[in-house]
């Protein structure tokens, strides 16, 4: 298999934050493997936060495509030469999916039917950035309004005191279902006294309210009224026991996984410690949420917005239907190449 990549730069459709950081744009690798006369397409959004770079995922690709070897179905083998190879999840995301796609296309068949996963799954939540309750309610009234989403995720930890008047402000715009994402920015104290609060709002869950490893984590899972979903806490297959001790679920992204595979390893694994599922997502092209969208069909809940919240998606091919994400019915990803892909 021949690998091409390269860096591209998106804008967001408007300053994006949360309790660490804000962004008006995302910095991505895009990724295409070339065998048998097709070509499969997967994209990399590496994290600072966990130490990657688009340098650093760029050097990891260099390295990898030796590793590739000629047949894209051996899966297995294949991620068993680049695990030899430390880190880089995202790139390895980008492999993954880029696989996937290649097959899928060689054979003639999405990747969902691949799987022999269900087509469709559970609605996406759409994101409300972190802001000041006025803010945040009236984003979320114009959401509410369009009708696109049928329900929302609140991004929390300001660190102000506001948290639970974010919500307060938000239920009194929207009916719809909630859930909140403290993105680690609250104290074990702050938790036990704001979940109560966040329950009688009709918060169905919170998402990685301490930082991660916190010692108190599993104090708050006994005590919380609400389910706690991990996050930060969770990336590969080796974290999902100790997040049973710690949460009620587990949110899968694919880009701190490293791909699909992964990412299925760790729902089976999550179900058999009876823990719930979540999918969620970086800001991410069409690309990066087609490969996300197999996947969600086996969780509870779906946060796969990431290239909605883009200025201009580049990578057409998921549609959302009635607040669904639903993969296209087209070979492998179903997504189509735009102008300027590597």
């Amino acid at each position: 298999m021949d690998l091409a990549h390269r860096p591209v730069t998106l804008a967001l459709a408007a300053p994006f934050r949360i309790s660490r950081s804000t962004d008006v744009e995302v910095e991505l690798v895009w990724v295409e493997l070339h065998a048998g006369g097709e070509v499969g397409y997967g994209e990399a959004q590496p994290q600072d936060h966990y130490g990657e770079s688009v340098a650093s995922a760029t050097d990891f690709l260099e390295q990898a495509e030796p590793l590739l070897g000629d047949d894209p179905f051996a899966l297995e083998e294949i991620g068993a030469r680049l695990a030899e190879l430390p880190g880089e999840r995202a790139a390895k995301c980008a492999l993954d999916a880029a696989l996937h796609d290649l097959c899928g296309k060689l054979c003639g068949q999405p990747v969902w039917r691949l799987l022999g996963v269900p087509r469709s799954s559970p609605p996406t939540s759409f994101t409300i950035w972190l802001g000041d309750p006025d803010d945040m309610a009236a984003r979320a009234a114009r959401v509410d309004a369009e009708g696109r989403f049928r329900r929302l995720k609140l991004k929390l930890g300001a660190r102000d005191g506001l948290d639970v008047e974010r919500v307060r402000a938000v239920r009194a715009v929207s009916g719809r279902p909630l859930q909140v994402d403290v993105n680690e920015y609250w104290t074990v104290d702050e938790a036990l006294d704001a979940i109560p609060e966040l329950a009688t709002l009709g918060v169905e869950y919170v998402e990685q309210p301490l930082p991660a490893g916190d010692p108190g984590g599993a104090l708050l899972r006994e005590r919380s009224p609400l389910p706690v979903y991990l996050d930060e806490d969770c990336h590969t297959l080796e974290d999902v026991p100790a997040c049973a001790e710690r949460g009620h679920g587990i949110t899968i992204k694919l880009a701190k996984s490293g791909g699909i595979r992964e990412a299925i390893r760790m729902v089976h694994a999550a179900r058999a410690l009876g823990l719930g599922v979540m999918i969620g997502c970086m800001i991410e092209s069409g690309l990066g949420i087609a490969a996300g969208c197999p996947v969600a069909s086996l969780c509870d809940h779906v946060d796969l917005d990431g290239n909605l919240l883009l200025a201009d998606d580049p990578w057409p091919g998921v549609a959302l239907v009635d607040g669904v994400q639903l993969p296209s019915d087209g070979p492998g990803l179903g997504v189509t190449r735009p102008v300027g892909a590597p």
